[in-house]
């Protein structure tokens, strides 16, 4: 997916006025020499922006505007390190709308349905974000934010919620509720739209079951307008990615080399026409690909697939380099288990180990599959880890991210 010309003058644009304003990333620009692009190879010959870069430039480091222009800032979601911050100008505000109500047209969603929004709110981009585009489509939004499982099940009964807002592990967690309780027929949600945490095929087909909906897969971060920069559409064949707000690249993340469409890297990100902090080729560390050819619903929006992990979540055991997505992928060939497990990981004895949690709904000889795991990751991925199948509902859930890896070896 080449940058085109159109695209090229917006990078262009944005350099200029990132040098003008003189913040964190235009003085990084200025030391660089670099005044401008003409060309593909420009382009690619830009440094690329890392997330510790942004946390350098706490608190406002970023900002590209007057002071004055900035009407609301935000922070990613991460509890660990110097916060993130990223001003936001009403035009940023009112185009994030604009690409989220996008999110909720491709999804079939119209101003007839009923948004219940379970998300956080606050300085997190994703409850906002999900409001502002709802609110743009003229649909009724049910601002329920985080928790209080038992009220939200009664506003989506009272109020017969149509679209469910959530990350895949409140999806879930709200889906075996309605079971346990019974209350299936009094439900009436008809879509969901899920975000901020990657989940495989097994997970989503459980949740799309017990929930009786079609689902789609919305993509975004903090740092890039937050979610609602791309969306599944009907065909399930992939996110279609607002290329007229930003620019989309992926990489080899040893070489930093641009990879041919249809190979898997990490993704890269250039904003157009973003007004608070624009910033150029971010690593994002999401690991996926460009998906060739058209998508069957005939959108001219570019496609990337499903997020299968990241760059930077690879974990080193026994020598063995092993990413959660691996495991995950072997657990789905195992139709006896459900779609949750628990990764540990500690150093007993002198030697790393790794032990699996695994959920199963069905009622065969527990030992006998954990040996059976056991034995498939060993023949994968080169040792042996230790297995325990638990019962479904022994795993945590949460009504946020569910933390699927525990490395005990640094707490």
């Amino acid at each position: 997916m080449e940058i085109n010309e159109t695209q090229l003058g917006q990078v262009n644009n944005q350099i200029q006025r990132l040098i003008q304003s003189n913040n964190f990333y235009g003085h990084r620009l200025k030391e660089a020499g670099i005044t401008g692009i003409h060309s593909a190879d420009d382009f690619h010959a830009l440094p690329f922006s890392e997330k510790q870069d942004l946390r350098s430039a706490y608190p406002l480091g970023l900002m590209a505007v007057p002071e004055e222009e900035i009407v609301r800032i935000h922070s990613s979601s991460g509890t660990t390190g110097t916060p993130v911050i990223i001003p936001y100008t009403a035009k940023d505000v009112d185009d994030w709308g604009e690409m989220f109500k996008r999110c909720y047209e491709f999804a079939g969603i119209t101003n007839r349905d009923r948004i219940q929004i379970t998300p956080g709110y606050g300085l997190w981009t994703a409850g906002i974000g999900f409001q502002n585009g709802a609110e743009k489509l003229g649909a009724m939004v049910i601002p329920m934010g985080p928790g209080n499982t038992n009220k939200q099940l009664q506003m989506m009964m009272d109020l017969q919620t149509s679209v469910l807002c959530a990350t895949s592990s409140y999806a879930l967690l709200l889906a075996e509720e309605i079971a346990a309780r019974g209350i299936g027929n009094n439900i009436h949600l008809r879509k969901g739209v899920i975000g901020s945490e990657r989940w495989g095929r097994k997970m989503r087909n459980r949740i799309s079951r017990e929930l009786g909906i079609e689902l789609y897969d919305i993509y975004g971060l903090t740092e890039i307008y937050g979610p609602g920069i791309g969306i599944s559409c009907r065909y399930d064949a992939g996110m279609h990615i607002w290329d007229d707000y930003l620019y989309l690249e992926i990489i080899d993340p040893e070489t930093g080399d641009n990879v041919p469409d249809g190979t898997y890297g990490e993704i890269v990100i250039t904003t157009l026409v973003k007004e608070g902090a624009p910033l150029i080729r971010y690593r994002t560390h999401d690991i996926s690909r460009i998906i060739p050819g058209t998508c069957p619903c005939g959108s001219r929006y570019p496609r990337i697939d499903a997020i299968v992990g990241r760059s930077d979540d690879m974990m080193k055991i026994k020598g063995v380099n092993v990413f959660p997505k691996q495991i995950e992928e072997i657990l789905g060939g195992f139709p006896q288990l459900s779609s949750e497990y628990q990764i540990r990981i500690s150093h007993l004895d002198g030697r790393d180990t790794m032990r699996i949690y695994v959920e199963t709904n069905g009622h065969e000889d527990f030992l006998e599959t954990a040996d059976e795991v056991a034995a498939a990751v060993k023949s994968r991925i080169g040792f042996t880890p230790l297995v325990k199948v638990v019962e479904l509902g022994v795993l945590p859930r949460s009504e946020k991210k569910t933390k699927r890896v525990i490395d005990e070896r640094y707490e």
